[in-house]
């Protein structure tokens, strides 16, 4: 939940963007968060700006929480560092992009 609005995300994924993000509204820092939507959703891109002044919350389905992925983490916290701020990826293809930045696997 980020303000008003509500955007549903896999409890596995946001699993992972709620450390993400957390980590880096404890250090203060804005920034955005990016993800394209499939066709059933309507297809396109989305961005929202994330400030620690920003109301945000994070609403599970399940009431187990998943095994986090160190390795899924690291690429979601190095790719938050851009200008194109926090770009959600799949797990495979963190797992792909950490196999060609060996320091973060």
């Amino acid at each position: 939940m980020h303000g008003t609005h509500e955007y549903e995300f896999e409890d596995r994924l946001l699993a992972h963007l709620k450390v993400v993000i957390g980590q880096k509204l404890r250090g203060q820092e804005c920034f955005y968060l990016s993800w394209s939507k499939t066709p059933e959703q309507g297809s396109g891109r989305v961005s929202l700006w994330l400030s620690p002044h920003l109301a945000l919350g994070f609403r599970f389905s399940g009431s187990r929480p998943p095994e986090l992925n160190p390795v899924w983490l690291r690429v979601l916290t190095a790719r938050s560092h851009t200008p194109r701020g926090l770009v959600i990826v799949s797990e495979d293809e963190a797992e792909a992009f950490a196999r060609q930045v060996p320091e973060l696997l």
